[in-house]
Order: C-alpha cells, then sequence, then structure tokens
C-alpha cells in the first residue's frame, strides 16, 4: 500500500494533496524504455507516461470528491508503483460507501467518449500518416484508459470492482457478511493472477514481476478484510449497552472489548470504563462509532438516567 512515507508533495487542488512515490520513477523508467520502439523519439513516450499518470490522477480525485459529496472525509492521494491510491473515509452506509468507490471508474468510463472521439479525427485527419506519432499516442492513451477501467473493474477486493461488489452485497447482506463474501471472492481472483503471473512470466518477466508485487497487495488485503470481517461480525451479534447511543447514527454501542487502546493496544469496554483504558490508565474523552466510524465526546452519547451520570 502507498504512503505518504518516500513521496514527495506534488500539488493541493480542492483541499486535497497530492503525493509522487519515488518507485514511481522507477515504473517511469522501465515504462519508457519498454516502450522505446513504439514512437519516433523517446520523449513521445514520456509524453504517453506523463498522460497516464494524468488518468491515475484523474480517476482518484474521483474517488475523492466523490466521498466529499455524501458527507465523508477527504485525505491525501499517493500514486506509487502499484499505481494510486485515494484515501478516503466515507460515512459507513452502502450508498455511501458504494458512490465514492464506483466514482473512480466512472471517470474512465467518461474519459472513453473523449478519447474515441480525438482518435475519429485524427483517422479523418489522416494523421497516421502526417502526424504518426500524434495519431499513435491518441489511440495507445484510448487504449489504456480502457485497460486501467476493466482492471479496476475486476471483483478482486481491494480493487474498485472488489469494494463495489462488497458495497452492493452490503445492502441485503450487512456490513460483515459483505466484507467476506468480497474478501473469499478476492482470494479466488487472486489464484487467478498467480497463473496470470506465473504464465507471462517467461514472456515480459518486468511486468510479471510488478503484477506479482500487486498481487501480495491484493492478498494482504484480502486477509486483513477477512480479519475484518471477522471482527464486524463479532461485535454484530455483541449484546448492546442501552443507555448509550452515537450522537451521529443513533446505533446502540455494543458490550464488550471491541475497543482497543492506542497506547497500550489492549482491547476494553470504553463505555464501562468511562473512558478509562484499565489496562494503562489512558483516559479517552471522545471515541469511534463502530457503525459510521464518526468520532463524538463520550459524554455526548449518553441517552437516559441508566447511564453514568458523569464521564
Amino acid at each position: 500500500m502507498p504512503t505518504r512515507k518516500g513521496s514527495v508533495r506534488l500539488f493541493k487542488l480542492f483541499g486535497i494533496t497530492v503525493y509522487l512515490n519515488w518507485l514511481w520513477f522507477v515504473l517511469a523508467a522501465y515504462y519508457v524504455q519498454y516502450r522505446t520502439n513504439v514512437y519516433s523519439s523517446a520523449l513521445w513516450t514520456l509524453l504517453e507516461f506523463c498522460c497516464l499518470f494524468s488518468i491515475v490522477v484523474i480517476h482518484e480525485f474521483g474517488h475523492q470528491l466523490a466521498c466529499r459529496s455524501v458527507g465523508g472525509t477527504n485525505h491525501d492521494i499517493v500514486i506509487g508503483f502499484l499505481g494510486g491510491v485515494a484515501y478516503v473515509s466515507p460515512p459507513q452506509r452502502p450508498g455511501a460507501q458504494l458512490w465514492s468507490i464506483a466514482a473512480g471508474p466512472l471517470v474512465n468510463v467518461i474519459l472513453i467518449p473523449i478519447f474515441s472521439v480525438l482518435v475519429m479525427v485524427s483517422s479523418h485527419l489522416g494523421w497516421y500518416d502526417k502526424h504518426a506519432d500524434v495519431y499513435e499516442l491518441l489511440h495507445n492513451l484510448w487504449y489504456i484508459n480502457i485497460g486501467l477501467l476493466i482492471f479496476n473493474m475486476l471483483p478482486i477486493y481491494p480493487l474498485d470492482g472488489g469494494q463495489i461488489l462488497r458495497s452492493l452485497l452490503w445492502f441485503p447482506f450487512g456490513r460483515a457478511t459483505s466484507l467476506l463474501v468480497a474478501s473469499i471472492v478476492g482470494f479466488i481472483g487472486v489464484a487467478l493472477l498467480i497463473l496470470l503471473v506465473i504464465s507471462s512470466f517467461f514472456v515480459a518477466p518486468a511486468s510479471a514481476i510488478r503484477l506479482g508485487i500487486m498481487v501480495l497487495f491484493i492478498l494482504s488485503s484480502c486477509w486483513s478484510g477477512l480479519m475484518q470481517a471477522r471482527a464486524l461480525a463479532k461485535v454484530e451479534k455483541a449484546p448492546r449497552r442501552e443507555g448509550f447511543a452515537c450522537p451521529v447514527c443513533k446505533a446502540v454501542p455494543p458490550r464488550g472489548a471491541v475497543w482497543h487502546c492506542g497506547k497500550c493496544r489492549q482491547g476494553f469496554d470504553i463505555f464501562e470504563t468511562q473512558g478509562v483504558c484499565p489496562h494503562c490508565q489512558t483516559q479517552y474523552a471522545a471515541t469511534t462509532c463502530p457503525e459510521c466510524g464518526n468520532l463524538r465526546p463520550i459524554s455526548e452519547w449518553i441517552t437516559s438516567s441508566s447511564a453514568p451520570p458523569k464521564l
């Protein structure tokens, strides 16, 4: 997973900061060398790579702006060796999650007719003879955009397609079951991708290695999703603590050690201990709702006189 570590700040737009990981330059060097015979000059290959970068960035802004439109929280965009990641925190509702994820591929869908018109115009004007490099660039960008869309829409968690599948399953089956199913489908997808890596290694070893690294990331994310699904199922089945409710979504919090101290990492019931970790005595004035993810002061959770009078 790309992080801001080892990244440089490029720009800030709409309150969203874009970072570029140094591994992207490794990918750029390989890309230019690998496609050196496509154009008359390496500068055109570099221009194609810059256009690819722009498509990825616009895709990630689609996620960010969609998340903001449903009341979510925006963070950073990091572009790395495996592509782009938009760090977003949409509300824990299936509709909000679905829109925040689907908006990224929707950007690629919108780009299809734009590139299609440019390709048709270049063909009509006979640029394949007069301006061969421009003609080749437009055609290649059309294929690149389509390829990114198809890959992202694979129903493999945590790719966009896998997260869209999870959001759709969330409506009838709930948050825990939908994540569980999406993670299992992701494991099946990983097995198929491993076969693809093996079969392509002898044809294009560098591309196979990059895909193999991506498969490892996907496998790790599927495992994390599976563990999170088990934890969510445990929370959903836990008895509820009457007298408290989330100020945002009104969900009654569960009983039990489902909160974890940020200092000692031990689990505890934050409402039973009135915001104090019983293991290291760290005091918490606010807590995160397991249902909607919003952080609110513990005092705002009190709904009846049956709750402790003071926290």
